[in-house]
């Protein structure tokens, strides 16, 4: 299904539609606070939820608004979780640089005059975890809550046994 982001950019309001810099439309939604990216090959890019009865609804509500603007949808859309994103704190301040050596070059990405936060790619689950040295985690790239929570506790754990916690 070929969508006219032009037209439709028209005809939804609040729709943001800058072709030069984003190829997709971008409508935010209040309730819940969530933003879509509508792209012109009909896939949807739901951003900003923090449930999955929050990304229904948002789903929900972008395409009635849609429908309301003139863009025949005859089916139900289907979606499928990608990435979500979690915060942690471990509750103490930690050493990045004793993180980086310990946890090994191979899985960790640590250059603090680029970026202040050590890039720990976890493989199991597949998940990427951003270290601050106040403590706090940043989880992305989980696919279900479970993994998030887990990849959280692995490293609790792991820091712990190498004595960084």
């Amino acid at each position: 299904m070929e969508i006219d982001l032009n037209d439709l950019a028209i005809n939804l309001n609040g729709a943001e539609y800058e072709p030069e810099s984003f190829p997709g439309l971008i409508f935010r939604i209040k309730s819940p606070k969530s933003a879509t990216l509508i792209f012109r090959s009909g896939k949807l890019v739901c951003t900003g939820a923090k449930t999955l009865e929050q990304v229904e609804k948002a789903i929900a509500t972008t395409v009635a608004c849609m429908k309301e603007a003139g863009v025949a949808i005859k089916n139900k859309p289907t979606y499928q979780v990608q990435n979500i994103v979690a915060s942690a704190d471990l509750g103490q301040e930690i050493n990045l640089n004793a993180i980086a050596v310990s946890l090994g070059l191979d899985k960790v990405e640590y250059e603090p005059e680029q970026f202040p936060g050590l890039v720990y790619r976890v493989s199991s689950p597949k998940v990427v975890l951003l270290l601050f040295g106040s403590g706090k985690m940043v989880c992305t790239g989980a696919k279900t809550e479970a993994d998030a929570e887990l990849a959280v506790k692995n490293v609790r754990i792991e820091l712990s046994s190498l004595k960084l916690l």
